[in-house]
């Protein structure tokens, strides 16, 4: 009979211990296959505040990054892993484009509606074009090469050859634009409207409004346009709304990081990152252009909020502001499938 109790409390202890292991097992099983890895940290001491939007100058390995709070443009020499250079004086900078082809760096600040043109090498100031107020994000547009700039109460405007060329209203101010490649659509997140206005940058008028299913406080924005699918993080409640771009209709509403103030679209590897303030970075699949997943979240920092993904270098970089005794730094993640 002790016998038959004792292999009864054994099994009962091996099983329970099972129990306990194959969760531990599993998590550290999907803590390897996580998509991304935290490759290093590279320290921006001193910078206090919140920290905005992102550039990249390719060829010469650089991220420039808005730091809003601290009124500079900080400038990351990702070579050497470690900042090189400020410009300082600016008024809660936002937005900001750096040219390749003309090595000119394009700055947009809130506090004095400015948009800020500097030589992309020893970053000398070149010329300063005035929009009002609330300069915000930047995007150029390869068919023309003009630099398209959100600002104020409620406008986009258009910039060529150092000086301000059109102006489209859009009603109250506009966040995250994506303009289409192939077509002549810019798509606007107008968070008061509570949607997405379609612009036609032909015209320089808008041509359509859409909603986004009670879902509101949309800021960051994605364009797929092979699949015509637009992607947009909303804060209220937290969620990424997938469009349809032939439409305007909503595809699907995923549940996601809250405070999201980035958002990437991955076509090679058919993947979006989306940053949140909450502290992590939400990665999604897109199975195809009607079905998609989370794959993961991977814990940043409370704040970081805005970043940058590189496809070429299968890189994502985060920026945390400093908050208590943890200084403000760059986070550099790595994709898994990527070689050294």
């Amino acid at each position: 009979m002790m016998d038959l109790v004792f292999s009864i409390v054994r099994t009962l202890v091996v099983s329970f211990a099972a129990g306990m292991l194959l969760p531990a097992a599993f998590a550290y099983g999907q803590e390897n296959q996580s998509p991304l890895r935290l490759e290093k940290e590279i320290a921006l001491a001193g910078v206090e505040g919140r920290i905005d939007h992102f550039s990249v100058d390719a060829p010469g390995k650089r991220i420039f990054i808005a730091a809003l709070g601290n009124g500079t443009v900080e400038v990351v020499d990702l070579a050497k892993g470690e900042r090189t250079a400020e410009i300082r004086g600016l008024k809660e900078p936002q937005g900001l484009y750096y040219d390749e082809v003309t090595s000119r760096l394009y700055v947009a600040s809130a506090g004095d509606g400015t948009l800020r043109i500097y030589e992309g090498k020893d970053l000398t100031l070149r010329s300063t074009l005035e929009f009002g107020d609330d300069a915000d994000n930047v995007r150029y547009d390869e068919k023309t090469g003009q630099i398209w700039v959100g600002y104020g109460s409620g406008g986009l405007a258009v910039a060529a050859e150092g000086k301000k060329a059109a102006e489209i209203p859009l009603g109250s101010h506009p966040e995250s634009f994506q303009l289409e490649h192939s077509g002549s659509r810019v798509f606007v997140n107008v968070p008061k409207e509570f949607g997405v206005a379609v612009v036609d940058r032909t015209k320089h008028a808008v041509i359509s409004k859409w909603g986004l299913g009670r879902t509101f406080a949309n800021y960051p924005m994605a364009l797929d346009e092979r699949d015509g699918r637009l992607f947009v993080g909303c804060r209220l409640p937290a969620r990424l709304v997938i469009l349809d771009t032939n439409s305007g209709q909503v595809v699907a509403k995923l549940p996601s990081v809250g405070d999201s103030d980035d958002v990437f679209y991955d076509a090679d590897r058919r993947s979006l990152y989306v940053i949140g303030g909450e502290g992590a970075v939400d990665i999604f699949r897109q199975r195809d252009p009607e079905h998609y997943e989370r794959l993961a979240r991977i814990p940043t920092a409370s704040g970081a909020r805005t970043g940058l993904f590189v496809p070429a270098w299968g890189r994502l970089y985060v920026a945390v502001p400093h908050r208590g005794t943890s200084t403000a730094k760059l986070l550099v993640y790595r994709l898994n499938s990527e070689a050294p």
